[in-house]
């Protein structure tokens, strides 16, 4: 014998066999097993000269000799296995066990014709574990595992099969917990290594999933486990399963049948394979065989002839948990790896595609995949074996079936689309929704497993898309939303429960936590989308059709699905979210039809119709009522019977669309009946069934004579039926009484005796009924989604069983219908499953969740203070938040976070829990992970955030706010806290400081500060808790409520600028709190600003927008203190931001200053205004070189001041101006031209100041400042900068003395405002009007010293401009309509009043501006030529004004512009002064000619007496009061126009001459004549009023009345025909003859002449007569002696006479022939000189002049 060492020799398998057969030797008996000792010594020495090559023992080799050896060497171990003798069986079983561990077996058992020594080995194995012993049942079963392993022993079809007997009987009928155990353990392990060689479609595994023993246990058999039983247990299947891997061989053979041999516990273990699996592998074979095998045996039901039904039972659970750990360890990809071995090419898995075979429906094109055959095993075994169990009221059963369901759901969904829909409701919703009378573990289960789907992302958003987005599915996702809503409220109030309260609670927490884990789910699932929608998803929504899981492609797994043309119904199936939120619709439109429907039939039918879900006719009305789902069959019935026409039409399209062809009577109306209830009307049913017999006999016309057969037959069968099967009816109907009832009702015969009772034995043996899913008794609410789903026959089989009865798989017929319902559904579109990967489909599934999850999580906070069951409510607003904020769900946003805002009860501090802190920090948490999308939101946060900081500062003992924004000091005083002790607060139970009163006393969340109720007392109590509630804020720091405003830096462009409009209506909010105003918000929108600065100008213009409008609001707030505090506020943050540089041309720093300037603009406050003027004060002067755009705001704001109605506002507005002017004026073009305007615009403002002139005159005085630096330049020029179009001309169109604007006008824009301002502006011009006269004057010199001093950098084009806008309308009257031309054509025209007339100007601000105004045409009179006939026309205006002062400045202004200009002027210059004057001088005549007929209808009495006390030293008095006489009043004013009129003529006439002494020798005889048109037209006007007698005697005795001059007609007269002759000698001496004949002077001469001596003659009196004489004699006679005033008229008139006749005497006999009325005149004057009252002087020269023929004397002027 050899030592154990070298026992077996130097080889492997020596080793192993060696030991083994050594102790079978020592234990053996050999007097009963000589043959066993026999060859277990002569294998023991065969051992020792074994090859050392020899790795293992090959029984399935094709060397006979090799298998003949093996089992020379395994024959000793046969033998031992079979003598049942423990000693000698276990060294056995130790040996096979090492053997299989080690690999060192090698063999196949798979067919009949498999090794009969293999065979009987596994025989032998097996039987050993029945023998009794513990140990002996242990090591079998290590070694069928060991065997089942290793990769070199297989065993296919029934020895697979025999070996899961073994384990089952071993664990079934095993008396010691541990074997049982270890059974149960090596049954779970051996189905995990089969179905994972079936995965990999390989025996050669590298690695094995391992059991849990303890997972085992999960569910059932904790009672087994003795000690360290399940550490034992599972180091045997730790040591099997981590054993030394053997090599990569694969064992083939051929798959053959095998016929299965029933155990003795076990039964009905399926056959083999069969014909159609022939193409399968042996592996994938296996795992369908022993996969159908599990689910039968969980089938098998106890019946009346068994009375082990705790075995039995056993053996249920032990398949279900078998089935448990195979789908627990199954991946969905499960045998796809070797599709192209069935002609599959490519691989699955890939993204956005779809598999190639898979086509709607057609299961046969692919039933030998195995894929696709597995779906199938599921299908037809699985669910039914979870249809059968779930009628079982084994807590442990229904545990499984949810386990196993929920594999189903989360691998094979998209496969089981239609399964799902029948067991999701059945399994889960029906549990779920029981609240009164449910099963603690049961629905703790249900909860277990919705918390777990809840937990997967992807699951949710399938469910919701496949079933509450399908018309033909159940509402999954909103029913289970439902369903945990009503179960965290808990039983209703008042109702009857079997909960315990600590079970309602875990209910609640746990129904609390899925819905959390939903909204969770479905935010990771947004997150996810949106990080890799743009990537790797697309947009649309994808389809799988039958059973290709989406699940694992969409998480990426391997493979590939290549595209595939799917048939064109499949293509035509819309699969985006739009298409989706659309088939959503309509499922809700459709439901709510049916609901209606089933209330109002006729409203719903016209719903449907309405909202296009049904088709109009009759027809499409009919098939609607037939096939669709959830309708009331009783409605239904109902409806038919109605007389109407519509519903009567419906009816019998109704009844045409059945086929009873080859039907018998009585099976067609069991068909026709089916689908409705009849009503319970007569005269309906009778309608119906009319209709009924009517189709019958139509389908088949054989069957009776005629229709009323079959209409009267009908009513006895439906009278038979309710007979037979009404329990109320106590007689009953025989059969005799049928066929008598029915004799001669085939027109008038009988009906065969046979057919009448085979019709009765049906109806009375089988009621007629409707269908399973509508067949509930009429008392009982059925639910309509049941109805809908077809639930309920199935539900009222699973629920409403009595215990006495067969469980449900009892019921074949059921099963059968309800596999019926699987196969029709898979034909309609519920078969397809979508899987979507657009965000949008989120908002569907919120807004039908959001509701129950609002109130689950609200409720549950509000009523519960357990700490977990809070916690998961923050939790779940906190997701929900998310959620909305993210998908922009606006108004669900919102609801979630007012509502959470709520429960933080800082509104109510007294009633504060630990909860409401809590939710404070969801708040903040909030917050800062989705700041980017709370939107309008913010505004709630925020709000708590102030209401938060509130508190704790009342904590903190600090003065509220109020106390620094009060009016008085005193109402400070009453606001401050006396001490910042906490236990100060308390004296006497009431408070000292109002504003911890009012948070003490609360309000509602709505409420914008805290109401002062003095009704409402406050407590110690409350004081208490206000205090202890204070000291559970300290929970959140002030970092934390800090970081919230750092964090807004983070936040994206939209969302910045929606925190800070909810900030600004929050700071809005506090400081327009009457009681307790607050600076909390305000001082943080400083901050944020401050934080914000960095972002770029786009966004922060859009914040500044808003913080703009706020700081303008809040400036503006009656509440002084406030307004203050926010204008301080304002400034902080500008000069913070005035430290930023800012480019040319940019517009922000003048929208960032803008506020103050509207607040400036609108305030009613002088402190404020005067607050703002000090701020941008301090502002400018420290930030001056980063004012940039914003000078303009500046000088708005200064501009706005400057008009102030108090001193201090106006002094310090222009002390800041005169600083900015005199020593950073280049600042202030610096980036933008513009301001200068804007500067300009400003002073002029201070020149009105109405407080001190020294403003008003250094204004003034920065003005001329201001143009020597635009005239020296280096003003930025700006494109866009203001042009002349602001001043009435367009730069390119509008042209000036034939140029237009040229480059050197580029600064336009800002000389026009310096001179002449704008619309809402005064400038210098206008300033020339100003009402003080030192103003005024200063603003006149100015005005044309800018323009003497600069004029030079003027072109013409603005020059004419200058003219237009500014010098003229200086001179214009107010209300001078007049147009002002340009032209040289057309010169100004003025009218007889004057720009002086109604003018404030004195006289000497009239001569400067003329002076002023002659002075620019001397100096640039070549680039203001063209305006010379307006200047004209304007000193003319001087000229016509009234009075001596105007018009002798006119005359001195024009003679002046005469005289030096001189012979610049061109002839047509001249020609437009002279035309002016002429203009001048006759423009007043018609209307003084008008006034003076007044005076013919005015009576001046004859011997009146002056009136004493007038003053006759003003020609513009009236008579006193004491005079009634409106007529001397008249005669008084015409006096006074005509002195003035006659005054203007004669001035003109002065100028006339003085023009033409000066410059005779430039002027054209065109001119000369227009000058002697002015002679002749003012002495022609002279000579008419002389001629106006008859007024003038008028006037004359109303001048003797009122003591007034008489009106110097004759001198106007004398005067006027003295200049006229006198310039008519000036051009008779100076003229040449051709001039003199040009201008026919000597006619003019002759003329003035003849009407000089008519005048005289007139006057003289003398009357000249024609008597019977000859013709060239005439007699004149001399009215003598003449009156004193005659007398005096002629000695006035004589020197007119005498320079007449001495001017005539220059003139040659010959020139009086043929002028014979100077010859006559001059006749008549000789003739009668004695008679002439004329002093000697005048009459020797009067006869002189009458005799004198010499030449002519000279003659002055």
């Amino acid at each position: 014998m050899s030592t154990p060492e070298t026992t077996g020799g130097q080889t492997v398998v020596g080793r192993v066999l060696g030991p083994s057969l050594d102790k079978i030797i020592k234990n053996i008996p050999w007097r009963k097993h000589t043959t066993l000792l026999t060859t277990s010594k002569s294998t023991l020495d065969k051992l020792q000269t074994l090859p050392t090559s020899l790795d293992f023992l090959s029984l399935s080799s094709s060397s006979p000799a090799a298998v003949s050896a093996a089992e020379s060497l395994l024959s000793p171990l046969l033998a031992a296995l079979t003598t049942a003798n423990p000693r000698i069986v276990d060294p056995s079983l130790s040996a096979l066990f090492r053997l299989c561990s080690l690999n060192l077996l090698h063999f196949s058992l798979a067919s009949p014709n498999s090794s009969s020594f293999v065979s009987d080995l596994l025989d032998a194995v097996c039987a050993s574990a029945s023998l009794g012993d513990e140990g002996i049942q242990f090591s079998a079963l290590k070694t069928v595992l060991a065997a089942v392993r290793s990769h070199r022993v297989t065993f296919h079809g029934e020895y697979l099969n025999h070996i899961v007997r073994t384990c089952y009987n071993v664990y079934l009928g095993g008396g010691n917990g541990t074997n049982q155990i270890c059974a149960k353990a090596v049954l779970a392990q051996i189905v995990l290594i089969v179905f994972t060689r079936v995965e990999a479609d390989t025996v050669s595994v590298a690695r094995f999933r391992v059991v849990s023993v303890s997972e085992l246990l999960e569910f059932t058999d904790r009672g087994l486990s003795e000690g360290n039983s399940v550490q034992l247990v599972q180091g045997v299947i730790d040591e099997v399963m981590g054993s030394n891997q053997g090599g990569n061989e694969v064992v083939d053979g051929n798959e053959d049948n095998v016929e299965s041999n029933s155990g003795d516990n076990v039964e009905e273990m399926e056959e083999g394979g069969d014909e159609g699996a022939e193409k399968e592998s042996r592996l994938r074979e296996d795992g369908f065989t022993v996969f159908k095998n599990l689910c039968k045996l969980s089938m098998k039901f106890s019946s009346q002839d068994h009375s082990d039904d705790h075995i039995l039972l056993r053996g249920k659970i032990l398949s279900l948990e078998l089935l448990k750990v195979i789908m627990d360890n199954s991946s969905a990809h499960v045998w796809r790896s070797n599709h192209s071995e069935y002609g599959v090419t490519g691989n699955l898995g890939a993204r956005g595609t779809l598999a190639p075979v898979v086509v709607l429906g057609l299961w046969c094109l692919v039933g030998r995949s195995g894929w696709f055959r597995f779906m199938n095993i599921i299908k037809q075994f699985l669910c039914l074996s979870l249809l059968k169990n779930s009628a079982l009221s084994v807590m442990t059963i229904f545990q499984l079936l949810c386990s196993i369901f929920m594999n189903l759901l989360s691998k094979f969904r998209s496969g089981l689309k239609a399964e799902i829909g029948i067991f999701f409701p059945m399994l889960i919703l029906r549990v779920l929704e029981n609240i009164l009378q449910p099963s603690f573990v049961q629905k703790m289960t249900v909860l277990n497993l919705l918390e777990k789907i809840s937990q997967d992302p992807q699951l949710i958003v399938d469910i919701f898309v496949n079933y509450d987005c399908d018309l033909d599915a159940p509402n999954i996702y909103e029913r289970t939303v439902n369903g945990l809503l009503k179960t965290a409220l808990g039983p209703p109030s008042g109702s009857t429960t079997t909960l315990s309260p600590v079970q309602d609670l875990t209910f609640r927490v746990e129904s609390v936590r899925c819905l959390v884990r939903v909204v969770k789910s479905m935010g990771s699932w947004m997150d996810q989308q949106l990080k890799i929608g743009d990537a790797s998803l697309p947009n649309k929504s994808q389809m799988i059709y039958g059973s290709v899981d989406m699940h694992s492609v969409l998480n990426g797994e391997e493979g590939v699905i290549p595209e595939y043309d799917l048939q064109s119904e499949s293509n035509s199936e819309l699969s985006d979210a739009a298409s989706l939120e659309q088939r959503r619709a309509f499922k809700l439109e459709m439901q709510k039809g049916i609901s209606l429907f089933n209330r109002k039939p006729s409203k719903g039918i016209d719903f449907l119709i309405k909202s296009n879900k049904v088709v109009g006719s009759p027809e499409a009305v009919a098939s609607f009522l037939k096939n669709t789902a959830g309708l009331n069959p009783t409605v239904i019935g109902d409806y038919l019977g109605e007389r109407d026409d519509f519903p009567l039409k419906v009816m019998h399209a109704y009844v045409d669309s059945f086929d009873f062809d080859k039907r018998d009577f009585g099976e067609a109306i069991r068909y026709f009946l089916r689908g409705f209830r009849l009503p319970g009307e007569a005269q309906k049913i009778d309608r119906i069934m009319e209709k009924f017999a009517e189709r019958y006999c139509k389908c088949n016309p054989n069957s009776f004579k005629s229709a009323d057969t079959a209409y009267v037959l009908a009513y006895s069968v439906i009278m038979l039926n309710t007979d037979a099967h009404n329990t109320m009816v106590k007689d009953k109907m025989t059969k005799a009484d049928f066929v008598r009832n029915n004799r001669g009702i085939d027109d008038g015969k009988d009906l065969p005796d046979e057919f009448l009772g085979t019709l009765y034995d049906q109806i009375v043996k089988n009621e007629i009924k409707m269908n399973a899913e509508s067949s509930q008794p009429e008392n009982k609410q059925v639910n309509g989604l049941n109805r809908l789903l077809g639930l309920d026959g199935i539900l009222n089989l699973v629920m409403g069983k009595p215990a006495d009865e067969k469980p449900l798989g009892t019921n074949g017929l059921l099963i059968k219908n309800i596999q019926e319902q699987f196969k029709a559904k898979a034909g309609k579109s519920e078969s397809v499953f979508y899987a979507v990967s657009d965000v949008s489909i989120l908002r569907f599934m919120v807004e039908s969740s959001w509701g129950p999850m609002l109130a689950a999580f609200s409720m549950t906070l509000d009523q519960s203070d357990d700490k977990l069951a809070t916690s998961e409510c923050l939790q779940g607003f906190r997701y929900s938040v998310h959620v909305t904020s993210v998908i922009g769900m606006q108004t669900e946003r919102d609801a979630f976070v007012t509502s959470l805002a709520k429960f933080t009860y800082l509104h109510c501090a007294a009633d504060m829990k630990q909860k409401n802190v809590d939710a404070m920090k969801t708040i903040m948490t909030i917050a800062i992970e989705d700041g980017n999308y709370l939107q309008e939101s913010w505004e709630h946060i925020l709000t708590c955030l102030s209401r938060f900081e509130h508190l704790q500062l009342l904590g903190e003992g600090v003065p509220p706010d109020a106390s620094f924004l009060t009016i008085s000091n005193g109402e400070a005083e009453q606001k401050s806290l006396k001490s910042s002790d906490l236990a100060s607060l308390k004296k006497k139970g009431t408070l000292h400081n109002s504003a911890v009163v009012a948070v003490l006393r609360g309000g509602s969340y709505d409420s914008s500060a805290h109401g002062f109720n003095s009704l409402k007392l406050v407590t110690p109590d409350q004081v208490n808790n206000f205090i202890s509630n204070l000291h559970l804020l300290d929970q959140i720091g002030s970092y934390e409520l800090n970081h919230i405003f750092a964090h807004s830096q983070r936040l994206n462009s939209e969302a910045i600028v929606s925190f800070v409009r909810a900030l600004c209506k929050v700071s809005m909010s506090e400081l327009q709190s009457p009681t307790d105003p607050r600076v909390f918000s305000l001082t943080k929108i400083v901050e944020i600003a401050h934080y914000n600065m960095n972002r770029i100008r786009l966004v922060w213009s859009r914040i500044w927008s808003v913080l703009s409008d706020f700081f303008v609001s809040v400036g503006l707030s009656e509440n002084l203190s406030v307004a203050i505090f926010v204008m301080d506020s304002l400034r902080q943050l500008a000069m913070k931001f005035l430290e930023r540089e800012e480019l040319a041309n940019y517009n922000f720093q003048n929208e960032f200053l803008r506020p103050f300037v509207i607040v400036m603009q609108k305030s009613n406050s002088s402190e404020i205004r005067e607050l703002i003027v000090r701020c941008i004060s301090q502002m400018v002067l420290s930030r001056v070189g980063n004012v940039k755009s914003g000078w303009k705001s500046v000088f708005m704001v200064f501009t706005i001041a400057a008009a102030d109605e108090r001193k201090s506002v106006v002094l310090l507005a222009f002390e800041t101006m005169e600083k900015i002017v005199r020593e950073y004026f280049p600042y202030i073009t610096e980036t933008e031209s513009t301001t200068f305007t804007d500067c300009v615009r400003c002073l002029i403002t201070f020149t009105n100041s109405k407080f001190d002139s020294d403003v008003s005159f250094n204004a003034i005085a920065f003005l001329r400042f201001c143009a020597v630096k635009l005239a020296e330049g280096g003003l930025f020029c700006d494109e866009n900068s203001q042009d002349a179009d602001s001043y009435d001309i367009d730069s390119s169109e509008e042209v000036f003395d034939g140029q237009a604007l040229t480059n050197k006008d580029e600064n336009i824009s800002y000389w026009m405002p310096l001179l002449t301002g704008d619309n809402s502006e005064l400038g210098l011009s206008k300033l020339t009007s100003d009402p003080r006269s030192a103003i005024r004057k200063s603003a006149l010199e100015v005005l044309f010293n800018i323009l003497k001093d600069h004029g030079s950098l003027f072109s013409r084009p603005f020059w004419n401009l200058i003219f237009k806008l500014i010098i003229f309308p200086i001179f214009r009257s107010r209300d001078d309509k007049v147009d002002i031309e340009t032209s040289t054509n057309q010169p100004l025209q003025f009218s007889g009043d004057s720009s002086l007339q109604g003018s404030s100007w004195d006289s000497e601000t009239s001569s400067v501006a003329a002076e002023r105004l002659v002075d620019l045409f001397v100096t640039f009179f070549s680039m203001v030529r063209s305006q010379l006939p307006s200047a004209v026309a304007v000193l003319t205006g001087f000229i016509k004004s009234p009075g001596h002062g105007p018009a002798k400045t006119g005359v001195s202004a024009l003679v002046r512009l005469t005289s030096e200009l001189g012979s610049s002027l061109s002839e047509d210059d001249w020609r437009g002064m002279f035309m002016a004057l002429k203009d001048a001088a006759g423009s007043i005549i018609p209307g003084f000619l008008k006034l003076l007929r007044t005076m013919d209808s005015v009576e001046i009495p004859d011997n009146a007496q002056p009136y004493a006390g007038f003053e006759t030293s003003s020609d513009y008095e009236k008579p006193s009061n004491d005079l009634d006489d409106d007529h001397l009043h008249t005669a008084a004013y015409v006096v006074s126009r005509m002195k003035s009129h006659i005054s203007l003529q004669l001035i003109i006439v002065q100028v006339v001459v003085d023009l033409f002494k000066t410059h005779h020798d430039d002027l054209s005889e065109a001119n000369v004549k227009i000058l002697l048109e002015i002679f002749s037209m003012i002495s022609s006007h002279a000579n008419q009023l002389n001629s106006e007698t008859s007024s003038f005697q008028k006037l004359q005795k109303a001048c003797n009345m009122l003591e007034l001059s008489e009106p110097p007609v004759v001198h106007f007269q004398n005067e006027s025909f003295q200049s006229y002759l006198n310039f008519l000698g000036a051009l008779l001496l100076k003229r040449t003859s051709a001039s003199k004949d040009t201008i026919e002077l000597e006619e003019h001469i002759f003329s003035v002449c003849e009407h000089i001596l008519k005048i005289y003659l007139d006057c003289s009196g003398t009357r000249s007569g024609k008597q019977n004489h000859p013709a060239d004699q005439q007699i004149v006679h001399w009215i003598l002696p003449l009156p004193s005033a005659k007398s005096d008229e002629l000695a006035a008139r004589t020197p007119l006479l005498l320079s007449g006749l001495r001017t005539l005497s220059n003139f040659k006999k010959e020139s009086f022939k043929n002028r014979p009325g100077i010859a006559k005149k001059r006749a008549e004057l000789s003739a009668n000189s004695p008679g002439i009252a004329l002093n000697g002087k005048w009459a020797g020269q009067a006869s002189a002049g009458l005799l004198w023929s010499g030449p002519s004397p000279t003659l002055v002027g």
